[in-house]
């Protein structure tokens, strides 16, 4: 790929990505709209289709706190891994 085939399709990307984060904001906007008219309710069938909100629970590690309380078993249980960062600016 010749350096102004790369600018042209850089460009492609950030225009793709301009209109992804547009299309973000509005399906942000419309579950706002959703969920508002939802208040409290946990399900409700609309036509066609069935909307659930539902509170979901998760339990989670705090590897912070680990690591201040004892910090050599933190130590033990990390795993140090490398990925390579793909940036257009």
């Amino acid at each position: 790929m010749s350096i102004t085939e790369m600018e042209a399709k850089a460009h492609e990307l950030q225009e793709l990505k301009r209109m992804r984060e547009e299309l973000e904001a509005e399906i942000e906007a419309a579950q706002d709209a959703i969920k508002a008219a939802m208040g409290d309710c946990e399900s409700v069938t609309a036509g066609a289709y069935k909307i659930t909100w539902k509170p979901v629970e998760s339990v989670r590690l705090d590897a912070k706190a680990l690591k201040a309380v004892l910090p050599d078993v933190a130590a033990q249980f990390t795993v140090k891994t490398t990925v390579r960062r793909f940036t257009v600016i």
